[in-house]
């Protein structure tokens, strides 16, 4: 009886095996085009095309596990943005470049790369009280709107 379950139960850790052995460190990819565009990619492989090219160059400026700064995230949007305008490229891989582009303007990006200004705006010689608005504020108010006039009847009068 045991032999007869020990035969099953060995033939399915055989088959496995092979499974588990191919099993890498490596998170799964979930690329929407070439070897680049999408979660992960498939490097060492070069781009496919322009797109998946401008998608590499934004998976180098991506730190493993972090968040790409916003000029990583511009860059692309930029790149791919060129891509969906391009007329010699196929129509498909422009309205994917276009999607991606609007995409990249929405992707988080880390945010401490990009808080601080690189350089310090220069302080003001004199004080400037923002509590009262200007006189040219004040005293702005939108353009008359004038009323429809309304046509005159046969006898020249506004009566019917």
């Amino acid at each position: 009886m045991m032999l007869k379950l020990a035969a099953p139960l060995l033939l399915v850790a055989g088959l496995a095996t092979p499974a588990l052995a191919q099993s890498t460190t490596r998170p799964p990819t979930m690329l929407i085009h070439g070897n680049y565009c999408g979660p992960g990619n498939n490097a060492p492989l070069p781009p496919i095309d322009a797109l998946d090219a401008a998608c590499a160059r934004h998976d180098a400026c991506t730190p493993d596990g972090g968040l790409p700064t916003k000029a990583c995230n511009l860059r692309l949007q930029r790149e791919a943005a060129l891509v969906s305008r391009d007329p010699h490229q196929p129509d498909e891989l422009r309205s994917l470049a276009g999607l991606i582009s609007v995409g990249a303007s929405m992707m988080m990006a880390d945010r401490g790369a990009s808080a601080a200004p690189a350089v310090a705006p220069a302080p003001t010689a004199t004080p400037v009280s923002h509590d009262v608005a200007s006189p040219e504020t004040q005293r702005w108010s939108p353009a008359p709107v004038e009323a429809p006039s309304v046509p005159a009847d046969e006898d020249g009068d506004e009566s019917d």
